[in-house]
């Protein structure tokens, strides 16, 4: 076992003789000696219920994660419990991960110690994962069901649904309930997940990204006795990075998109407030003008390196997980599944224009047009000159991606095409992985 990891006793998991699906209900638990017993016997008590939905085994482990009170005591009264304990807090996701990596279901729960989640929901759960074959089911306090949630932990939990929603095109309820049902399968593509209090948010916002099949079931929630052990800023604010963060791995589009979208916006309310002010006889600018010029210039060109940069991400992102990964983004929505191929053609546009305009300006300067008269048409220039350089760029590195993204299937078909009586492969239609997002 890991260094700190060690399991004080070994239970053996309630089996009804017969081969079936086993459900390993995992309990992280850190200085809980006055509930444990209390959770442990409700869990015990479901047995029969699981069983009646097609779970034939069920095995309960307590994962003691560095407590100082008795709680591995109280654990030890039952026979029936695996008891693995971390000589040190590790966190509450590095519990359940011991506990995931030491059980023997094909099915993997998990829920507080705490008796805020109803262990009678497990079947209900595990009925939902069998019946519709998911791979993750969440038990949702948000879904309608009688729910004690504290109003601060349920505007928190608005905000990261609405997020999360947002981020993956799909309505997702409950992004940080802290009882789920999991196959075993499903690890491979939920895993690395973190140590901390963020391990639920991370799973929610991994499990949509990598296009896992995730049911929500309504489940009631009751407040824990006590002090939490969940800061509603520090983690709150935890969640929201690690939503992020975790989403940019798989679509940095979705977010850069969004950004770039509200720059454009802001450069495009900005400027035709500055060409309506020039249009009305104003040349000459305050602070606050001078400001706004800066601000439009810089949220114009801002805001198309955002875009620009959004699918160069993605690109990179395919390249690295070598598959095609979900990646619903605005401008494919707008544009096409290849909004790339407009880059050229616009960036010879604006670059062209701003060339002209530049030209122009300069010309009636050196005919005795003050610079009062010419400041709006050189910001323009200089605009328009520097989106055009942009989209060029851009659209050479889009390009170096999309080769580097094919090479293995050209290669490929070249060996096989050296193989002497293969038969010649089928002339490549289909675009890039990228190109078809599922």
């Amino acid at each position: 076992m890991p260094d700190g990891v060690r399991e004080s006793r070994s239970a053996t998991a309630t089996d009804d003789g017969t081969a079936g699906v086993m459900l390993s209900v995992v309990i992280p638990a850190l200085n809980e000696e006055a509930g444990i017993a209390g959770i442990v016997e409700k869990v015990l008590a479901a047995e029969d219920a699981v069983k009646r939905v097609g779970v034939s085994r069920l095995e309960v482990i307590v994962v003691d994660d560095g407590s100082r009170d008795a709680t591995a005591q109280k654990v030890e009264q039952s026979d029936r419990v695996r008891l693995i304990r971390h000589e040190t807090n590790r966190g509450y996701g590095a519990a359940i991960k011991t506990g995931f990596g030491r059980a023997r279901g094909d099915l993997l729960a998990f829920l507080d110690a705490d008796s805020t989640y109803p262990p009678e929901f497990l079947a209900t759960l595990c009925e939902a994962l069998l019946r519709e074959d998911a791979d993750v089911v969440v038990g949702s306090r948000r879904a309608g069901s009688d729910s004690k949630m504290p109003p601060v932990r349920r505007l928190g939990n608005l905000i990261w649904s609405s997020l999360l929603t947002l981020l993956g095109s799909e309505k997702v309820q409950d992004p940080a309930s802290g009882m789920r049902v999991v196959r075993r399968r499903a690890l491979q593509q939920l895993y690395p997940l973190p140590n901390g209090l963020n391990f639920t948010p991370v799973m929610s916002t991994r499990s949509l990204h990598e296009g896992l099949k995730v049911i929500e079931i309504p489940i009631s929630y009751r407040e824990r006795s006590g002090r939490s052990k969940l800061s509603v800023v520090r983690d709150g604010l935890r969640f929201l990075w690690t939503i992020l963060w975790t989403a940019l791995q798989y679509n940095p589009a979705r977010i850069l998109e969004l950004i770039g979208f509200a720059a454009l916006i802001g450069s495009g309310l900005i400027g035709a407030l500055l060409v309506a002010a020039r249009l009305s006889g104003i040349t000459t600018l305050g602070a606050l003008g001078v400001f706004a010029v800066y601000s439009s210039l810089v949220l114009a060109v801002g805001g198309v390196s955002m875009f620009s940069l959004a699918i160069v991400f993605n690109r990179l992102v395919t390249l690295f997980h070598r598959r095609p990964i979900r990646q619903p983004n605005l401008l494919a929505s707008i544009m096409g599944p290849s909004p790339e191929r407009y880059f050229p053609w616009a960036g010879i546009l604006f670059g062209t224009t701003g060339v002209i305009l530049g030209g122009i300006t300069l010309a009636l300067g050196l005919n005795g047009w003050e610079l009062q008269r010419l400041w709006l048409w050189l910001l323009g220039s200089a605009l328009f000159t520097l989106v055009g350089v942009q989209l060029l760029l851009f659209w050479t590195l889009i390009r170096v991606l999309d080769t580097l993204l094919e090479r293995d299937a050209r290669a490929t078909e070249d060996l096989l095409g050296q193989v002497p009586g293969q038969p010649p492969l089928a002339a490549r239609s289909a675009g890039p992985a990228w190109a078809n997002p599922a």
